[in-house]
């Protein structure tokens, strides 16, 4: 078949040609696999960069304030075309689908597009899993009509059961209280796993780990913190504000005797903890934590997730400075077998590895160092 030149265009960077040959997949024993081997099995989609939270680490308020240019309806993509973006990578291994932001919960009728992608089918024949990232504010009244849509999961940020606390790294003095009553909404509309994510910043909120563990241990919910991460250029990341995974595994160790647990799928971000009986095995009534380490404990190694902003910008790292346009081509005259060829070629093109080689590279001083996507654009 005939090679066909389409222009993928780099979102930083400007038009990158690439000749991508139309209708044709290359993979190694039958899967797609990038130039580090990692295969491609886990998409995260951005359906709104808008958040009526205001989080230090995320969306400060200085910078995303009521002057930020936010993208117009018209830019981002439609439902139909995040189900017709979605459907080439199912086709090429995609098994699980993560609905993040912004707040997620924002885009009116969201339900609506969970109902689209739960209409899909993975290479083996089988539903896609469905997750969705909230802050939890809409939670209560949303929680049934995702389950009904089809919604498989959902993981709640939630970063102090403290309500002054809370308030104060949320910025819109949101209580606590209403992101509990969206959990236990959850919970009733049938959601049988629920995580919640914890984002632990040394000397605001550290001293809440041992409370969060109290608080969810035993109740069925997977509870995980998260290291205060690098992304973007606007969240005044410091190093000194990391607490190491290793050392809130060690802190609840000092209260409730964890066991290590094996990972349930390749490429998973968190290492699992089982809370531990009398006899030092997993209890599972009691369930288990989770430490996402990007920063100590780096996990490119078998990194297999792709992400799409909310304009339809491909990214292949959460940490990226550049994205790939897929909505030129949904939005031009490309066929769905040259989409799914010119992701097969972005994806065997990946070499991304920056959690590797954080502490190779020359500091970034005064907002000067390389510009990288931020999570409110790309999504968690």
């Amino acid at each position: 078949m005939a090679e066909r030149v389409i222009p993928l265009v780099d979102q930083r960077r400007g038009a990158l040609p690439a000749i991508v040959p139309q209708g044709v997949v290359h993979a190694e024993g039958g899967r797609l696999v990038d130039t580090h081997q990692r295969p491609l099995r886990d998409l995260r989609i951005s359906i709104t960069d808008r958040c009526n939270f205001r989080c230090s680490y995320c969306m400060p308020k200085d910078v995303f304030n009521k002057d930020y240019p936010y993208l117009p309806h018209s830019a981002l993509l439609s439902f139909e075309e995040i189900t017709r973006l979605a459907r080439p990578f199912l086709e090429l291994g995609v098994r699980k689908i993560r609905l993040t932001g912004g707040e997620p919960l924002l885009r009116k009728n969201i339900e609506q597009l969970i109902a689209q992608l739960a209409a899909l089918r993975t290479l083996d024949g089988k539903v896609p899993d469905l997750t969705l990232t909230t802050n939890g504010s809409l939670l209560a009244r949303k929680a049934r009509a995702l389950r009904d849509a089809g919604l498989s999961r959902v993981t709640v940020s939630l970063d102090s059961l403290n309500d002054e606390i809370f308030r104060g790294m949320n910025d819109m003095d949101f209580p606590v209280t209403e992101v509990l009553d969206g959990i236990e909404a959850a919970r009733a509309a049938g959601f049988e796993h629920i995580k919640v994510n914890m984002v632990v910043k040394r000397g605001t909120n550290d001293h809440e780990i041992l409370p969060m563990a109290r608080h969810f241990r035993g109740t069925g919910i997977t509870l995980r913190f998260i290291e205060y991460m690098d992304v973007g250029s606007t969240n005044g990341w410091r190093m000194d504000e990391v607490l190491p995974s290793d050392d809130v595994i060690a802190l609840l160790n000092s209260e409730f005797p964890l066991v290590p647990l094996e990972a349930t799928s390749l490429g998973e971000t968190a290492k699992r903890w089982g809370y531990a009986d009398a006899n030092g095995q997993h209890d599972p009534s009691q369930g288990e934590v989770g430490v996402i380490s990007s920063v100590t404990h780096a996990f490119c190694g078998d990194c297999n997730r792709a992400r799409l902003s909310t304009e339809g910008q491909l990214y292949l790292c959460l940490f990226a400075e550049q994205g790939y346009d897929l909505r030129s081509l949904l939005r031009g005259d490309a066929t769905d077998a040259d989409i799914k060829a010119a992701i097969a070629h972005i994806w065997q093109g990946r070499t991304d590895r920056y959690s590797e080689i954080r502490r190779s590279l020359p500091a970034d001083t005064g907002g000067q160092g390389k510009r990288r996507v931020e999570m409110s654009y790309i999504g968690g």
